[in-house]
């Protein structure tokens, strides 16, 4: 199978240090680039899953919501549609027309120079092509457009107005091969109902990681795509020598497009070239992949504007004096601009209903975390989370924290489309609930999920103190923001020491059962 060697981990952390696992494998996506940029922000991005990977300074790895300091009000983040957002989405740009296929010329050989990932240096890259007379094709993610490290909305839309074509990646860049039926359908559906909304005609997708299985290609073209991308299947230098040298004009698989592993920065101009003239003998379809551009993004995954000028011009030339040509994907998979699917979450639950799933952290996932959970935090310390006895002898959650300069550690309802995060209703308090024992302070942190898939920071409750035994603790929220569609929440630690967790809940407080006992 197709696959892209850099992957991202699952738990989130709100420190302000690059975690030990990126420093080691340089070569992941370029995500992370932004993922320290917001962790200096009270609010920030979200990844999905329940992975733990270590990182350099507590424990917990970059991705994920980012949180403030405990008690502190969050900055102004990244509104659902600020007034750019707004004004950028009101920016007009060409519809796709459905068109057939590009016809099949023998011999021919077709090159789609694609981009990955949104990020900033890709606008450069853009003008790059266009400089060259060339058009090409950006998969984005529409959950991280605006935000630091990536590409705007608003050039976004410069670049569909220049020719380019605007892909789906899903909505922030998850794997979903890793992920439910249902999750990873939201996240491709949701990210392609924002794209569409906004404007763009959305009709080519790419797997993030290149991460795929049969269940997520059917969601792919069920979400409205006539492709989606992969990687690792055609052959370069650097891999895969037993694979074809193009892709088939008319793809066997369309949900499964083969492709070259992506281009990096030990890719020499001659090794993009000979991507291209290897496949000329007998013609056919060779996508090209890039992620970064420098000096605006070098990392591993990055190439060097003055080589990718140089390629840019080359395809140029080959465009215009042969049998080879520069389209793209959507040009030569043609097909349908489809409705895009809407993709709703569950409803809440009802007001005497425990929102919360799993809520005595006894499910298990395939990683040893709570099913449903995820661990994280923020600040300068380190936190280890481990199985602990729970309430009644069940089992619950436990987090050590040591090294405590600032921050908090903490394990919240993942932070999904769907699947596990408890909706909400707009505008309802809602009784947040917890049993724990602990010997240092903590106190609820609070996230919520807006209406295109995006999760922010909101609040925190008032610390809670030590306590030796088993006590129950209990918050009733602010009203919930006028554009929150779930909830996600925890305890979080404060200090050097331990505490343990079980037994959540979440109830609209109209309606809510009473507590057990006496709460703090």
């Amino acid at each position: 199978m197709g696959h892209s060697k850099y992957r991202r981990g699952d738990s989130f952390n709100e420190g302000n240090a690059a975690p030990e696992y990126l420093r080691e494998r340089p070569k992941r996506s370029l995500q992370w680039i932004t993922g320290m940029l917001l962790l200096a922000l009270p609010a920030a991005f979200l990844l999905f899953g329940g992975q733990f990977l270590e990182s350099g300074d507590n424990g917990r790895t970059a991705g994920g919501v980012v949180g403030t300091a405990s008690g502190d009000a969050p900055e102004a983040g990244l509104g659902p549609v600020s007034g750019n957002r707004a004004a950028a989405a009101a920016i007009d740009v060409p519809d796709y027309e459905p068109a057939k296929p590009i016809p099949e010329v023998e011999g021919r050989t077709v090159v789609s120079l694609t981009f990955d990932d949104g990020f900033a240096g890709q606008y450069r890259a853009a003008e790059i092509v266009s400089e060259a007379g060339l058009e090409s094709t950006f998969y984005v993610n529409s959950g991280n457009l605006d935000k630091p490290g990536y590409l705007t909305l608003k050039q976004a839309k410069e670049i569909a107005l220049d020719g380019h074509e605007i892909g789906g990646h899903t909505l922030s860049h998850t794997d979903v091969g890793e992920l439910s039926a249902d999750e990873a359908a939201r996240q491709i559906c949701v990210d392609r109902q924002n794209l569409v909304e906004w404007g763009f005609s959305v009709t080519n997708f790419a797997f993030p990681f290149a991460s795929r299985n049969q269940q997520v290609e059917n969601s792919a073209g069920d979400c409205g795509y006539n492709s989606a991308r992969s990687l690792g299947d055609i052959r370069t230098r650097f891999s895969c020598e037993e694979c074809p040298a193009a892709e088939s004009l008319r793809p066997a698989k369309p949900y499964r497009l083969q492709a070259p592993e992506e281009v990096e920065s030990n890719w020499t101009l001659a090794d993009m070239q000979e991507a291209v003239t290897s496949a000329e003998p007998g013609g056919g379809w060779v996508i090209l992949t890039f992620h970064g551009l420098c000096p605006y993004e070098c990392t591993e995954i990055g190439v060097e504007e003055d080589t990718f000028t140089q390629f840019a011009d080359w395809l140029a030339e080959r465009d215009a004096g042969g049998n080879t040509v520069t389209r793209t994907v959507q040009e030569v998979i043609g097909g349908p601009n489809r409705e895009p699917v809407i993709w709703s979450s569950p409803e809440p639950a009802a007001s005497s209903v425990n929102g919360v799933r799993n809520p005595g952290l006894e499910q298990r996932g395939s990683s040893g975390t709570a099913l449903c959970w995820m661990e994280g935090g923020f600040g300068l310390n380190e936190a280890v989370f481990s199985m602990g006895e729970g309430r009644n002898g069940s089992s619950g959650m436990r987090v050590v924290v040591e090294g405590y300069v600032d921050g908090d550690a903490k394990l919240v309802q993942q932070q999904d489309l769907g699947e596990c995060a408890p909706p909400v209703v707009p505008g309802e308090r809602y009784s947040l609930r917890a049993w724990y024992r602990a010997d240092a302070r903590t106190q609820f942190s609070v996230y919520y999920r807006d209406e295109i898939g995006l999760w922010h920071y909101w609040t925190a409750g008032p610390y809670l103190p030590a306590s030796d035994d088993f006590t129950q603790a209990e918050w009733t929220t602010p009203p919930v923001p006028d554009d929150a569609a779930a909830l996600s929440f925890g305890l979080a630690l404060l200090g050097n020491g331990e505490l343990t967790t079980d037994d959540y809940a979440l109830y609209d407080s109209e309606g809510a059962p009473p507590l057990e006992g006496p709460a703090r």
